[in-house]
């Protein structure tokens, strides 16, 4: 059930990114970035968390020089800029989630490692 809920989740974030891009939907970046809290809590496994985050810093990079590159153009440029400026407040919200369970679950492996290696030197 819950991962039902991560997937769709991931769905309507990518679809509520496009289309607040060709309308002027209120508090559109706050409800992409509970979703993308939603997806990153439910959705993205261990497993999966590497290749999500370099996939999340890569769209943040690629999407941030997209947007300053079109700036300067007209206004179907503007539909373009609003929509991947939605989905950089999805993604980034659920990487900021994925890159914090990540960081815990790697403190915990080396909590662990550290007291295996404690309780063989008292052993001896």
């Amino acid at each position: 059930m819950i991962s039902v809920v991560g997937k769709w989740s991931f769905l309507a974030g990518l679809i509520i990114s496009i289309v607040a891009g060709f309308f002027d939907v209120p508090f559109v970046l706050t409800i992409l970035a509970v979703v993308g809290l939603a997806v990153g809590f439910l959705n993205i496994t261990q497993k999966k968390s590497q290749q999500y985050l370099v996939a999340v810093i890569a769209l943040l990079i690629i999407g941030s020089a997209t947007i300053q590159a079109f700036s300067a153009l007209g206004a179907l440029v503007g539909v373009y800029t609003s929509m991947l400026t939605n989905m950089i407040a999805f993604v980034a919200a659920s990487g900021i989630v994925v890159a914090i369970k990540e960081v815990l679950s790697i403190n915990r492996f080396e909590e662990i490692e550290q007291d295996i290696k404690g309780m063989g030197s008292t052993g001896k």
